[in-house]
């Protein structure tokens, strides 16, 4: 990844946590029906991620939920998905915050348009086949959710 993509995501960062203070932000879990996990790769920041996103002012977890899904994936809830957890991600900042939902209802209406602004790459993968630059919380968390490994309070 590139200095400036660095740069820019941590501006960004900066920016989000004078703007707002405290950070809340959304990831999803969405399996296919082939036991295959939905995953983002970001133009911003290297690896590959649990589709999600900021929770803007005004906007519920479950709203922030659908609108990140629709937008990465092109996927639309038929059901809310089911929180899991609310993890500390430190990684950000010692004040953002991820909740992690389960989403088992969903459809995809329309493969995503990808490379965008946004998001380079997507694809499902089996949870035993992950890309090597899936990142370590992506796989904490499907270890947590999937084989009921201890849960950790950090993201």
């Amino acid at each position: 990844m590139s200095s400036f993509l660095r740069l820019s995501a941590r501006t960004f960062l900066a920016i989000q946590r004078w703007r707002r203070g405290m950070t809340l932000g959304v990831r999803a879990i969405c399996m296919d029906k082939d036991q295959r996990v939905f995953l983002v790769k970001h133009t911003y920041t290297p690896g590959w991620y649990l589709p999600g996103g900021g929770v803007e002012a005004g906007e519920t977890l479950h709203q922030a939920l659908e609108k990140e899904l629709q937008e990465e994936g092109n996927i639309t809830l038929s059901e809310p998905g089911e929180l899991f957890g609310v993890y500390q991600n430190r990684n950000a900042s010692p004040r953002d915050h991820v909740a992690l939902f389960v989403c088992s209802s969903w459809q995809q209406t329309a493969p995503p348009v990808v490379p965008n602004r946004e998001i380079a790459a997507v694809g499902f993968f089996n949870v035993s086949a992950l890309p090597e630059d899936a990142t370590a919380a992506t796989r904490r968390r499907l270890d947590e959710v999937l084989n009921a490994a201890e849960r950790s309070a950090i993201w």
